[in-house]
Formats: structure tokens, C-alpha cells, sequence
């Protein structure tokens, strides 16, 4: 019987390890947003400071693995083997749902992650106990049926889920009224003032995130004894004087000394450190804590003779823990490698710099009623507002906020900034002692939580929610946030019914859920593969558009859409014919990143634009009006290929000889047609268009022809209601396709004559 437990525990560090790899996917966002959103430095210091960062933070982490071993539970009155059923349900359950939101690309709170598990199956197992074989304990002296509220540790619960709205509003009020005043001070050009209060800035800075590594670390750091720690939060302000002082003086020298010397580089990086430090020192636990207290737990069953794993009471988890070094090291270069190699790190990231970036673009998230509504709200209250404000007054403020000089390094960058220097610098301070804060009062706030609304908080302070991105923006926050939310109910249901599952199955069933869980993050990280393959060929695409090589880059995008097009049209029909629901598929797929590439290529046709010299701007309106073309061409067909796999995926009738056949008649007709399209385009033979038109008018003649035909079919009722809507709609559709072809086609004529040089 003890050689299953002993697989278990294995299973757990086997599990530990993926949750390692997941969690820190979606934490590192809490850390290297800032200084990689304003490039503080290289992509490979930021990075080095962070693992480092990640590293200490590992190795010097102990005191929150009891969260773990008694936060949510009392295990005083849990058997062993109610344990391990509990552990196992947790590290199922957030390994499957942390890498769900990895794949979304959305940020989440591990922490909410691990306590709202070992809430919930800390439940489950709880009710199996008191429905099932209800258990008397001793509480004051007296004998008592166990109830829910002696088995778990609802106020502990209660007190940090209280803490995800005190993350949420506190963090975006104080981080957008911090860089509100910070900017006023400072403007967007504030080189030269850096100068002169560079020092000051930099020394409330560091002071304050120096006072975040002590505070939020003195209490989880192994080599403080107590008496350092508490002389460090008795003494705390006076430290952080003197700490004001000594880098004020220090760093306002340097500035002087040095005219290369930037104050807010050192902020960002230091900050990085800081909290890459904390995530793992605090953050650890919710990744290996609860394998260490299942290995705790199995060594303490095992030493003791004779000991039944369902009657065994597991008094043992109320003593704290006690954490070997090397376990903390080989978790903490987990951790590193993680974060160089987790292609869903980046993409936690990317969310998180969309919403925070300055300049406006393709925008990640649509628009929603309550995001509108909040804007019209905004805007009338400003107005509002404006009526009241001083004429002076309220032209300082706009000169103070006048974007100029970011957009101006934007420009001149190939790859700029999401924003500046000055708002990394704030996100950092305002975080680390929002954080320390929190941790000195013992409010249970949530890193994620903080770093991303700071941030958020910062970027609509800094008025990059704009008019032209606001409403998306707002979208794409609520989204993350009512994930937040989503995050506790979900993990706490998940490991409800893992736990459930687990007791009921026994071993099969943990090998079963083991299964699933590797079988889900494998699905996912395929699709994330996809998705990212899709999204790095847009944005490769749009980067190799550049003013000295925009026809020769236009021609490819119309040539290789038209030719995929092409492609793509034969694959649908012979899916089809075939019945092939497979190939059709594929079709689909191919579509979506066709889709992809012409909507990233239009919505950044503004960013392209830019770009080009002053004698090229005779061809600017020439250029949208074929990325205008490209992206309708792209998208129409989108109702030839998704109808054409829903209609076979459903399994239903297939369509006659008589239908098939007219379809590839209709497929090579267009092939020609794209043939020639493409070679007028390749050879810049534009005075054969007379011809395109006499092609496109043959075909629409076959397929009135063929309409005709199918409505004798219908009238004979040869074919069901579902065949005759998907055949008519090829039709339909292959018309328009055509139709935005010849209109492409005569766009990208006009704008390679207009782009010649003019005698």
C-alpha cells in the first residue's frame, strides 16, 4: 500500500515541475513588463537581471510554504490519504488551468490559483468525510461531530479573496494619480529636468523599492534571524531616510559626473531585480509548496510504524516548514530556464504591453457596450470638468502631456519603445510600495494584480488610452480582470470534482486525470504554436514594409494573397467533391492566416505611412486603397471555406455529379483567372486588363448558368434546403471574389504608376 503513495508523491514532483513552467509563464509579465515595454536595456540584460532576480528570490525563500500545509485547511483532522487526495486535486487542477490562460495570453494570479484549490478540494474531501463517516474531535475540552468550519479555514479564504478588489482599485487609483502628477512635473521631454531632479527621482525611487525588498522580503527570507527582521520593521523609516539620503546624494553626483548617465534606466532595472526577487521568494510556494507538503507528509506516514494511511491524522502540516536549500535551487533554475525559453511568457507579455503601449495600432481586443458607455461617460465628464479649469491652467497641462517628443524617438526607432523611461520608473515604484505596503498592514494583495493595474493605471494617466484606442483598451482590461475573478471560481470548481473524481477512482483514476492534464497542455501548446506562427508572419510581413522597398513589398502581399487564394479555392472544391473534412479544414486554417496577415497589414497602415519619405506621399492613398482590396479579397473568403467545413462537418448530404462538376468547372475557371491576374501583376502588365474583364464576365456568365440549373434542382426537390443554401452561396461568393480581384488588381496598377518617378 505505501509503494502507491510513494507514486503519488512522485506524480506530485512530476506535476511540480510543469507547474513550475506554467506558473512562471504567466507571472514573469508581473516583472519584465516595464523595463522591456521602454527598453531599459537590451532584451538580454533585462532578461539576465531577472533571472538573477528570480534566482535569489528562489534560494532565500521559506516561511510561505505553510500556506500551503495548513492555510486553507486544518490538518489536524485530515487523514493521510485525504491529504494526498487534496494535493493531487490542487496540482492537477492548476497545471490545466494556468496553461489554459498561458495559451490565452491572459494574466492571471497564481497565487488566487493555488488557495482557491486547496480550497476546493480541501471541500470536497471534507464533505466525503462528514456525509460519510463523520469524525469526533475536541475542541475546548469537549467531544464534537467535525463540522465544515473546523476542517477549513474559511476566514483565512475570506480575508485573501477580499484582497483581489483591494489589488484592483487601489492599484489603478494610486498608479495613474502617481504618474499623473509625475508627468505634470516632468512632461514627455524631460531629459533636461532629469538633470536637475534626476537625483531627488531617483532616490524616492530606489528608497522605495529598496523598502519593498526588505519589508516584503525580511519576512520569507531564510538568512534574517528575528531579531534582524525586527529590528528592520521597527526601524523601517529610519532606514528608508537615510536610504533617501545617501542615493539622492549619490545619484544626483552621478548624473553630474557623467553625462551618459541615466537615472531612470537604473530604476527600471533595479526595480526589475526587485520584483523578479519577491515573485520568487513569495510566489514559490505556489508552485512546489504543495509536492513538499505531500513529500512531508509521506515521510512522516512512513517513519511511523504500523500507521493506516485512512486513519493517519496529519497534525504533523501544523508545524512550519522547513524547506531544503537544494530543493529551493533546483526550483529556482527551473524558473530561469523558463523564463528564456517559455514562448507563452512572451505572449502574457505581449497582452500586457498592448494595453499599456503609447502609440496606437492593431488593437488586441474589440470594443464591448460597457467600455463605450464608460468612454462617453469620460468624455462628457472632462468636458465638464474643462468649463471649470483656469484657460492658463489647462494649457499647461496639455503642454506638460504633449506626446511630441515620444512620437519623434518613435519614429526614428525601427523598433521604439510601448512607452518611456518615466513611466517604467513610476510602474516600479508605485508596485514595490503598493506591495511592501500591503505587506506591512497584512493586506493580501495580489503581485499580479498590482503590477498589471499599476501599469494599467499609468498608460490611461498618460492618455494612451486615446479617443482612438480607449474603448478597446478598457475591453481588454475588464477581460483580464474578470479572468482574475474567473480564476478563483474556476480553480476552486475544477479541484472540487478532481477531488471527487480522485476518491471515487482511486489510482486508475489519478492515472487517467495525469493523462488528461499532459493531453491538455499539449493540445494547447499546439494551438498556441499556431497562433503564434500566424501572428509572427503578420507582424514579419508588416516589418519588412519599409519606404524604400513599399512596391516590391505591395507586390508580394497582392501576389502571394492571390496566389493562396488560388490554392486555397481548389483545396475547398476538392474537399467537396471528396467529402474530405479534413482537407477542408486545412482550407480554414489556411483562410484564418491569410485573414491574419491582410487585417495586420490595414490595421497598421497609419504606422506605414509614417514611414515613407515626403515624395512618396502622392502614392499613400494609393497603397491603403490596396491594402483596402487585399484585406476584402482575404476576407470573402472566408464564406467559401468555414460554410463549405461546417455544412461536411455536420455530416450533411453530399452534393450530386451534377453540382460537383459544375463547382470545378467554376474552380478552374478562377484558377485561369488568378493566373493571369498574377502574371499582369508579376510583369507589371496592367494594359491587359481589357482582358481580366473579358475572363471575369465568362465566368459570371457560368455561373448564372449554373444558379439556373440549381434552381431546376430545387424545383425537382433533387437536393435538401442545406445543400442548395451552402452551392448558391459559392456562387454568390465566388462573384465577389472575383469582383475584389479585378478591383485589387486595378488599385495595384495605380499605385505602381504613382510610385514611378515623375520626369
Amino acid at each position: 500500500m505505501d509503494s502507491i503513495y510513494l507514486i503519488i508523491v512522485v506524480v506530485l514532483f512530476a506535476l511540480a515541475i510543469s507547474d513550475l513552467i506554467v506558473g512562471v509563464s504567466n507571472d514573469a509579465v508581473n516583472f519584465l513588463n516595464s523595463a522591456i515595454g521602454a527598453k531599459a536595456g537590451s532584451f538580454k540584460l533585462i532578461m539576465a537581471i531577472a533571472a538573477l532576480g528570480v534566482l535569489f528570490g528562489s534560494v532565500f525563500s521559506d516561511g510561505m510554504m505553510d500556506v500551503a500545509r495548513n492555510g486553507m485547511f486544518n490538518p489536524n483532522y485530515f487523514y493521510f490519504s485525504e491529504i494526498m487526495i487534496i494535493f493531487l486535486a490542487v496540482m492537477i487542477t492548476d497545471i490545466i488551468l494556468l496553461d489554459s490562460f498561458n495559451t490565452l495570453g491572459l494574466p492571471t494570479s497564481t497565487t488566487v490559483s493555488m488557495v482557491s484549490e486547496l480550497l476546493g478540494s480541501a471541500v470536497a474531501v471534507a464533505l466525503i468525510k462528514i456525509n460519510g463517516d463523520p469524525q469526533t474531535i475536541v475542541v475546548d475540552g469537549h467531544e464534537k461531530i467535525a463540522t465544515m468550519l473546523d476542517l477549513i479555514n474559511a476566514d483565512k479564504a475570506l480575508t485573501i479573496f477580499s484582497g483581489i478588489l483591494l489589488s484592483v482599485v487601489f492599484s489603478i487609483v494610486i498608479g495613474s494619480s502617481v504618474q499623473w502628477v509625475t508627468r505634470l512635473a516632468f512632461s514627455f521631454d524631460f531629459e533636461r529636468r532629469i538633470k536637475y531632479l534626476g537625483g531627488v527621482w531617483g532616490g524616492l525611487a530606489i528608497t522605495s523599492i529598496t523598502y519593498f525588498i526588505l519589508i516584503k522580503g525580511a519576512k520569507h527570507i531564510s538568512f534574517f534571524d528575528k531579531e534582524s527582521r525586527e529590528y528592520i520593521i521597527e526601524n523601517s523609516w529610519t532606514l528608508m531616510l537615510y536610504s533617501f539620503v545617501i542615493w539622492t546624494v549619490l545619484l544626483q553626483s552621478l548624473i553630474l559626473l557623467f553625462k551618459r548617465f541615466n537615472v531612470l534606466v537604473l530604476i527600471s532595472l533595479v526595480g526589475t531585480f526587485a520584483l523578479a526577487l519577491a515573485f520568487a521568494g513569495n510566489d514559490l510556494v505556489n508552485f512546489i509548496g504543495v509536492p513538499l507538503a505531500g513529500y512531508s507528509s509521506y515521510l512522516t506516514f512512513t517513519a511511523t510504524p504500523g500507521a493506516n494511511a485512512d486513519t493517519f491524522l496529519m497534525t504533523s502540516l501544523s508545524e512550519s516548514a522547513q524547506t531544503d536549500a537544494y530543493l529551493l535551487i533546483i526550483a529556482g533554475l527551473i524558473m530561469v530556464a523558463t523564463l528564456y525559453l517559455s514562448k507563452k511568457a512572451k505572449t502574457v507579455l505581449k497582452t500586457s504591453l498592448s494595453l499599456a503601449r503609447q502609440s496606437d495600432g492593431h488593437e488586441r481586443f474589440a470594443s464591448s457596450l460597457f467600455a463605450r458607455n464608460l468612454v462617453r461617460v469620460s468624455l462628457k465628464l472632462n468636458e465638464q470638468i474643462s468649463m471649470f479649469t483656469p484657460p492658463r491652467v489647462r494649457q499647461f497641462i496639455e503642454h506638460q502631456f504633449d506626446t511630441t517628443p515620444f512620437k519623434k524617438v518613435q519614429e526614428t526607432d525601427s523598433n521604439p519603445p510601448a512607452f518611456d523611461l518615466l513611466r517604467a520608473s513610476v510602474n516600479m515604484v508605485v508596485a514595490s510600495a503598493l506591495i511592501s505596503f500591503g505587506t506591512s498592514m497584512k493586506l493580501p494583495l495580489s503581485t499580479t494584480y498590482v503590477t498589471f493595474m499599476v501599469a494599467m493605471g499609468t498608460s490611461l494617466a498618460d492618455r494612451a488610452w486615446g479617443r482612438e484606442s480607449a474603448v478597446y483598451r478598457i475591453t481588454g482590461v475588464l477581460s483580464v480582470v474578470g479572468g482574475w475573478f474567473f480564476t478563483a471560481f474556476a480553480a476552486f470548481a475544477l479541484s472540487f470534482v478532481m477531488a471527487y473524481i480522485i476518491h471515487w477512482g482511486g489510482i486508475y483514476s489519478i492515472g487517467g486525470l495525469v493523462i488528461l492534464a499532459l493531453f491538455l497542455i499539449y493540445k494547447s501548446n499546439l494551438k498556441h504554436k499556431n497562433d503564434e506562427a500566424k501572428i509572427d508572419e503578420a507582424e514579419r510581413v508588416l516589418k519588412n514594409v519599409k519606404s524604400e522597398n513599399i512596391v516590391e513589398q505591395c507586390t508580394a502581399n497582392v501576389y502571394g494573397t492571390l496566389y493562396s487564394i488560388s490554392d486555397i479555392y481548389t483545396k475547398v472544391v476538392n474537399g467537396i467533391a471528396l467529402e474530405d473534412r479534413k482537407k477542408l479544414k486545412e482550407a480554414v486554417k489556411e483562410v484564418e492566416v491569410l485573414n491574419h496577415q491582410a487585417k495586420t497589414l490595414k490595421s497598421n497602415v497609419y504606422v506605414v505611412l509614417k514611414q515613407l519619405r515626403a515624395e512618396s506621399v502622392a502614392q499613400s492613398h494609393h497603397y491603403a486603397q490596396v491594402l483596402d482590396y487585399l484585406r476584402e479579397t482575404a476576407h470573402c473568403f472566408t464564406y467559401i471555406a468555414k460554410p463549405s467545413f461546417e455544412y461536411f462537418d455536420n455530416h450533411h448530404t453530399p452534393f450530386i455529379a451534377e453540382q460537383i462538376a459544375e463547382l470545378e468547372s467554376v474552380s478552374k475557371s478562377v484558377a485561369e483567372f488568378n493566373k493571369f491576374v498574377l502574371q499582369i501583376i508579376d510583369k507589371n502588365q496592367f494594359n491587359k486588363l481589357d482582358e481580366v474583364y473579358q475572363m471575369q464576365k465568362e465566368i459570371f456568365d457560368k455561373i448564372e448558368s449554373f444558379r439556373a440549373n440549381q434552381m431546376v434542382r430545387i424545383k425537382s426537390e433533387e437536393i435538401a434546403t442545406k445543400n442548395s443554401i451552402l452551392f448558391l452561396g459559392l456562387l454568390h461568393e465566388t462573384k465577389n471574389l472575383l469582383l475584389h480581384t479585378v478591383n485589387l488588381t486595378k488599385a495595384q496598377r495605380d499605385f505602381v504608376i504613382n510610385a514611378r518617378p515623375q520626369n
